[in-house]
């Protein structure tokens, strides 16, 4: 579903506890006030992505998101960091698949003018040719050096082969070949084309009154060029078909990665919640089968886990554990297991009820600070939730019923089409990796410095 159809205008609303209010230029605020500690949180996001990034310029949004912060009009990226730590305050952003968001805290009494200096860096951002230099050589440094992250590592192949042909499967990062070829009409064209106010929802949470609140946010979203709405709807993703194992090949592991999914649901699912649940079940607490199994009867790995992802489209199902490398095989075995039986067999009432209470007894630490109410209602506003997917939680939990978990499990989750992830040494275990998954209809090797 387009977000252009949350662009209506509307009195203020509360969200929860959050107030709802229009902005200039068809942008969103919300505010959550709160007097608890004498801190402003602010959250500016936009509708758009990484996966906004023309084809080929894997990584633009994220570039230009950083060349923010390395100088505007009349400051250099020296004098922004001394004006930053002067006011007491700090920033930064952060890009994801389907939003770019500026995350920032000040103390109470320094609120206005760091404002005003936020506003200089969203609305008079310079793009140094020198300092943009720099910044790629940096990237591209960042780029190699998370080769060394094997859970990074892992986790990317996930999103390539789950996702393949998807827009989903980029970066937001980029690839360092990516990088490279940017230049500086392309972070230029990205701003003036990204970051407008009509795409913008902003949030403040803390020391802030609703008044101010509304004030602020009027001045920095005018601080920003104005422009059309950027379309970026999103085809649905497609269910993997058979077995398949993408093996990421690193020399000298002797702890592995294990992922294996498949695609999960969206949140206007009817079945989303009845999965959440039984997925918590299965993976998503310290005594889930998968614990049980795994980790306490075998100590095969020090952790493993299920859970659901939540995008503006159907996102991913995904099971992991990092064994030793000597047991990767039979780790794999045995999750292919539990699954084939979790899909067949469903779970029990008494699972359900204890996953019931727990899932309704810990939401209080999810909302327990104004910041964390402040992201669930941007959250919501920015993948298109249903407007009570996160204050109607207890709800929804109290909702599902044995027979809906365990049809949603059934229909979701396919134990014969599946994407395994394995990274470790080729060499070594990858004859007995693919004798432990029947059923294998196709398995690639992929070295892990493949750009």
């Amino acid at each position: 579903m387009s977000t252009s159809a949350k662009k209506v205008p509307r009195a203020a609303t509360t969200h929860g506890t959050s107030t709802r209010f229009d902005l200039p230029g068809g942008a969103v605020g919300f505010v959550e006030s709160s007097t608890v500690v004498p801190l402003v949180s602010i959250a500016l996001s936009l509708r758009s992505g990484a996966l906004a990034d023309p084809d080929g310029k894997d990584g633009l949004s994220r570039l230009t998101a950083r060349m923010m912060r390395r100088g505007c009009k009349g400051m250099t990226s020296e004098q922004i960091e001394s004006a930053v730590d002067r006011l007491g305050g700090e920033f930064g952003f952060d890009v994801g698949p389907s939003t770019i968001s500026l995350h920032a805290q000040v103390i109470r009494r320094n609120l206005q003018p760091f404002c005003e200096l936020l506003g200089k860096v969203l609305g008079t951002p310079t793009f140094d040719q020198t300092e943009l230099d720099r910044l790629k050589r940096e990237t591209v440094a960042e780029l190699l050096d998370a080769r060394d992250n094997d859970r990074s590592l892992a986790g990317l192949a996930f999103r390539r082969a789950l996702f393949a042909g998807h827009p989903y499967s980029r970066t937001a990062a980029g690839r360092p070949a990516s990088v490279e070829t940017l230049t500086r009409d392309d972070v230029v064209a990205t701003y003036a084309k990204r970051f407008v106010q009509s795409d913008v929802v902003l949030g403040f949470a803390g020391a802030i009154t609703e008044d101010e609140a509304k004030a602020l946010g009027a001045m920095l979203v005018r601080s920003m060029p104005e422009g059309p709405h950027v379309e970026n709807e999103l085809p649905e993703p497609a269910r993997p078909s058979g077995r398949r194992l993408f093996f990421v090949d690193k020399p000298e592991r002797t702890q592995t990665q294990i992922l294996i999914g498949t695609l999960g649901t969206h949140a206007r699912d009817p079945d989303h919640w009845p999965l959440v649940a039984a997925t918590a079940v299965f993976g998503g607490t310290f005594t889930s089968r998968m614990m049980r199994e795994i980790r306490s009867k075998r100590g095969w790995s020090y952790g493993t886990s299920a859970r659901l992802s939540i995008e503006r489209k159907r996102h991913a199902f995904t099971m992991g554990a990092f064994p030793a490398a000597a047991d990767c095989a039979p780790c794999i075995e045995l999750e292919l297991k539990l699954l084939e039986d979790f899909a067949r067999d469903g779970i029990t009432p008494r699972e359900l009820a204890f996953i019931k209470n727990y899932m309704i007894r810990s939401h209080a630490f999810e909302i327990d600070t104004a910041p964390k109410r402040l992201g669930q209602a941007l959250e919501a506003e920015l993948l298109d939730l249903p407007a009570d997917y996160h204050t109607g939680y207890l709800d929804h939990v109290r909702a599902v019923t044995l027979e809906s978990a365990n049809a949603s499990v059934s229909a979701r989750l396919t134990p014969n089409d599946l994407v395994v992830i394995v990274l470790g040494t080729a060499s070594e275990i990858l004859d007995k990796v693919t004798k432990a998954i029947p059923g294998l209809v196709e398995h690639q090797v992929i070295p892990f410095d493949h750009d």
